[in-house]
């Protein structure tokens, strides 16, 4: 792993680690400082505003819409073209004579999702199956339809009515299906969080926009201003924008910030610096202008000055294969696990599996499962036993810990413990490589730089635990936990599944 590039939040100093760990750390160069666009120009604020644009909106109303990305986009064209495949697939295994032939059976699903492209069938990306959308698909299959069996030397009407119909109905009924999960997701999923830097009519016009947005889900923390006195609505000042950004964990701000250039370059600033999206309400003369590229939320114009690149396809293979390794891991190691719940059991009292409450992505709270390699009452003996803490900073952890029990310390030192959070990484709760999911009242000790560890999901292995599992530096694991973040890759995640393999057979402490 000596191509990754490390953060420049740690600093390793000889009292942090002893040298054999500092060797695993490739490389101690700074990341380059990144580049900020200029702000856009102070926007102007209209006069003939209604006076309701000025009343301030509680942020308790600004409720959550839907969303449409580019992953999202993919999982329905992806989706599209598995049940084209397997619905032409079943009538051609069927009926041969009613099916479309298999060598044109590519060409057909990919034309009906181009056709579906340009009938604007992936335009709102967010929900499966919006008004509108059974036209659509009926027209981008028969058009497909009859491009492929035109191409055919002897043309069969039998067989492009069966297969204009079965996909067609193929592709309603898959998303009328997707539809109902959606809507389920809909109400659990949390939503994008925005913080709008400036205060006035049109920040608050801004917010009313985001929140009657049907095509975003976004949820508006807040305000940040320099001028307006602080409430639970203005959060702070454009000085606290660092910590803002990531004790809220904030995807995107929008600057609102008239004739004030200075503080929005400043904020701008801090936005890039903390990987968030940057919007700004432009300086333009009054009036619509709509061939003019620019979004509007609402009634505000508004120009996308930063957007952060987020790999979508990569991020779906990598949820595609958690899903996959946990629902296999599941199956293969079920009989390990039964042995293991029932000497746990027969060791000491109390349940097998337990849960505790961890802080995962962007600050989402979770019941994290693991083996119980611990008396019962571990967690009511743990402030009895932190003077004798061995790790530095806000972990916890000491050799010979009093509380482990004699099966806990086999399952520890085989990482038996870890294997019910598998079911964690099934519920999407968890990855299978990311950095350890730390206890609330660690997370709560954080600084500053540390909350950039909590934009990715937890996992079960990581770069820490096939390095350095066994140095005490809360530093170091930060480091490492940081450098995965700004290196990750799929080929990272598999290596890092190998070594841990590797690890597990030369079984170290816990």
């Amino acid at each position: 792993m000596g191509e990754l590039t490390t953060n420049r939040l740690w600093d390793p100093g000889p009292k942090n680690c002893p040298s054999q760990y500092a060797r695993m750390i490739p490389g101690t160069s700074a990341m380059p400082h990144p580049r900020v666009a200029t702000a856009a120009a102070a926007p102007v604020v209209d006069e003939a505003t209604p006076k309701r644009a000025t009343a301030r909106m509680p942020i308790q109303e600004l409720l959550p819409h839907p969303t449409g990305d580019r992953l999202l986009l993919f999982q329905l064209v992806a989706a599209d073209l598995m049940v084209l495949g397997v619905v032409c697939g079943a009538v051609g295994l069927i009926s041969p004579a009613w099916g479309p032939p298999w060598a044109y059976l590519p060409a057909f699903a990919v034309l009906v999702t181009l056709f579906g492209f340009s009938e604007g069938l992936y335009k709102s990306a967010g929900d499966p199956c919006p008004a509108g959308i059974i036209p659509i698909l009926a027209r981008s299959t028969l058009f497909a339809a009859g491009l492929v069996f035109i191409a055919r030397d002897e043309p069969h009407l039998r067989a492009a009515f069966a297969t204009f119909a079965s996909s067609l109905a193929g592709l309603v009924l898959w998303r009328r299906l997707e539809q109902l999960a959606w809507k389920g997701r809909r109400r659990e999923a949390e939503s994008r969080k925005t913080l709008i830097v400036g205060g006035g009519p049109i920040a608050c016009a801004l917010a009313r926009g985001l929140r009657n947005d049907p095509l975003h889900r976004a949820t508006v923390c807040g305000f940040v201003d320099d001028d307006l006195p602080l409430s639970p609505v203005v959060l702070g000042r454009i000085a606290d924008l660092d910590w803002l950004a990531r004790s809220e964990f904030i995807d995107e701000v929008i600057l609102v910030l008239p004739g004030q250039p200075a503080q929005a370059r400043e904020a701008a600033e801090v936005a890039f610096r903390n990987h968030l999206d940057i919007r700004a309400v432009p300086d333009l003369p009054p009036g619509p202008w709509p061939d003019s590229g620019i979004d509007e939320i609402g009634e505000v114009p508004v120009v996308t000055l930063h957007r952060e690149a987020l790999p979508s396809a990569a991020l779906f293979l990598k949820r595609l294969l958690d899903f996959t390794g946990a629902a296999i891991g599941l199956v293969l190691v079920s009989p390990l696990m039964v042995i293991v719940a029932l000497l746990i059991r027969l060791d000491s009292p109390g349940l097998a599996v337990y849960s505790a409450e961890r802080t995962g992505a962007k600050g989402r709270r979770f019941r994290c499962f693991k083996f119980r390699s611990m008396v019962s009452n571990a967690e009511h003996l743990k402030e009895e036993l932190r003077a004798r803490n061995q790790r530095e900073g806000p972990i916890f952890k000491i050799d010979d810990d009093p509380r482990i029990t004699r099966i806990g310390r086999i399952i520890r030192r085989y990482s038996l413990d870890e294997l019910p959070q598998l079911w964690n990484v099934l519920r999407g709760e968890m990855s299978l490589v990311g950095p350890r999911p730390h206890p609330v009242d660690e997370v709560n000790h954080y600084e500053l730089h540390h909350y950039r560890r909590l934009d990715v999901k937890p996992g079960i292995t990581g770069l820490w635990q096939v390095t350095a599992r066994d140095c005490p530096s809360f530093e170091l694991n930060m480091h490492l936990d940081l450098t995965y973040i700004e290196n990750w890759s799929l080929l990272l995640d598999l290596r890092i599944l190998a070594s841990t393999v590797r690890v597990l057979f030369v079984p170290e402490g816990a």
